[in-house]
């Protein structure tokens, strides 16, 4: 298996959900995007093209949060921020994006932290 094969089969997973899957402003689409060590997501409003809300691992006060806590446990962390950052605009559905990942792991922890942060999907 070449080395990018698994890049271009994500992102041809991605383009079949996305086909399917569209933000609005009342219910804009979460999206994921998983790297090797951070995760990031975001509130999507794609018929005005603009990011509503937005929380990652790289933020200082999810930084200092998550040390010495697992992957499972930062993408928890990141999926409460941005639940609590979509609720304080007053979103609250959205369209979930696992962005061509399967819905287990780290998606699944953020997703579900998401949840029950408030947030409706």
């Amino acid at each position: 298996m070449a080395k990018d094969e698994p890049r271009v089969a994500r992102r041809r997973r991605h383009k079949r959900v996305r086909a399917k899957v569209e933000g609005t402003t009342s219910r804009p689409r979460l999206c994921v995007f998983r790297s090797l060590n951070h995760i990031y997501a975001q509130a999507i409003d794609d018929s005005n093209g603009h990011t509503l809300a937005s929380a990652s691992t790289l933020e200082p006060e999810i930084k200092s949060e998550a040390v010495g806590k697992v992957k499972t446990g930062k993408a928890e962390l990141v999926g409460s921020q941005v639940a609590k950052r979509a609720l304080s605009k007053g979103i609250n559905q959205v369209v979930f994006d696992r962005g061509g990942y399967k819905y287990h792991g780290r998606v699944k922890a953020l997703a579900e932290a998401a949840r029950q942060a408030g947030l409706k999907f």
